[in-house]
């Protein structure tokens, strides 16, 4: 069934009309995405305040994603565990599902993300559901659902509840009319990917419910994450994942990006950090509502020569996606993050030395390290 019928009769049935698709002459322009609720012309919402004393009641959507149970943890260890709810549509791991609150959350379901903002009283979301670059090229219609219409509940959730609300942006909501090197915050953008596509959307939707309704929408535009607990998600910057697992285990890795391709990246550690300063950085510091945040920017070539003075025995070789390829010479070499460093004081911790060691110490290669230093 094609996903706007699907989405028409769903707010049929939640609506009392009929589900054949012919709608009746109510007030359209009211509705904002597919939600049952209705926002007057006139609506303005503000977002609480929180004093210091205050704890914030946390939920993250697509949690079981490469960051989320990350950030859980992160925040978990700053809020306590039971103040942060991680949600997925899928089944988590027992060390997961025990190590605090996780629920069942679907994006594209209203009713339920309105239920768990208000059963749970939560005052901070983490909006995490995404189908990354490759996988969304491959499945067009359920990244359209999951990243657009999703966000969209996401955000009349929001407003609705005066959550403070995160969503993270990419490298990949530039194009390859965008300059490259350096990348500043604002400039033309125009992605050629939905993933890019739809994390331009969010961004300019989250800006309008602020400027609009009082929402206090806060994004950052991450480079590619590299995280050491974590497996590669279906993103184009996942090679430089991929290569410890394979360098540990093989001691060779087969990249599918150019050996030239430079793009920027940070260490997971980095983007948890940043994600929760400008999260608790005062409204009135914010010059913007989207920031680039940045650490250090490489080449494929660059991780393999790092990777060699740890194993002098690591070998890699380049068999080039051309899908992968074409959607990396469109994004950013490096960002600008100078208006991040300016207004909440962003600062990296890992350059890519500190990054390669971290890898391989957590991969089990302590052996190897040891023996070439």
């Amino acid at each position: 069934m094609p996903v706007a019928r699907m989405l028409r009769q769903v707010v049929g049935q939640m609506l009392g009309r009929p589900a054949c698709g012919c709608w009746t002459s109510a007030p359209l322009a009211r509705f904002l995405g597919t939600s049952p609720r209705q926002i007057p012309a006139d609506a303005n919402f503000y977002s609480s305040s929180f004093s210091g004393t205050d704890q914030p009641r946390v939920l993250i959507t697509g949690g079981l994603g490469q960051l989320g149970v990350g950030l859980a943890n992160f925040l978990r260890k700053r809020f306590g565990k039971d103040n942060v709810i991680l949600s997925d549509i899928r089944k988590p791991p027992d060390h997961i599902f025990h190590g605090g609150p996780f629920i069942y959350s679907d994006i594209l379901d209203y009713k339920n993300l309105r239920e768990i903002v208000v059963n749970n009283r939560i005052t901070w979301l983490f909006h995490y559901s995404a189908l990354l670059s490759a996988i969304g090229e491959a499945n067009v219609s359920l990244a359209r659902a999951v990243n657009i219409t999703g966000l969209h509940n996401v955000l009349d959730v929001a407003a609705e509840h005066n959550l403070r609300l995160f969503v993270p942006s990419t490298i990949g909501a530039f194009g390859p009319t965008s300059p490259r090197n350096p990348t500043p915050d604002i400039c033309i953008q125009r992605p050629r990917t939905i993933y890019g596509v739809s994390k331009v959307h969010a961004e300019l939707m989250g800006e309008y419910y602020h400027y609009r309704y009082g929402l206090d929408f806060r994004c950052l535009r991450y480079p590619g994450i590299i995280s050491a607990d974590s497996q590669p998600g279906g993103g184009t910057t996942d090679y430089a994942v991929q290569i410890f697992h394979d360098a540990v285990k093989n001691g060779k890795f087969e990249c599918n990006l150019k050996s030239s391709t430079r793009l920027p990246m940070m260490y997971i550690d980095d983007c948890l950090r940043a994600t929760l300063e400008v999260m608790e950085a005062p409204a009135e510091s914010l010059s913007m509502r989207t920031y680039n945040v940045n650490a250090m920017s490489f080449t494929p070539e660059d991780l393999a020569q790092e990777l060699l003075k740890h194993i002098p025995e690591f070998q890699i070789t380049y068999n080039v996606d051309s899908v992968r390829q074409a959607i990396a010479d469109s994004w950013p070499m490096n960002f600008d993050d100078s208006s991040a460093r300016k207004d909440w004081g962003w600062k990296h911790d890992f350059d890519l030395p500190e990054l390669v060691t971290t890898m391989l110490n957590f991969h089990g290669s302590d052996t190897r390290v040891a023996q070439a230093n």
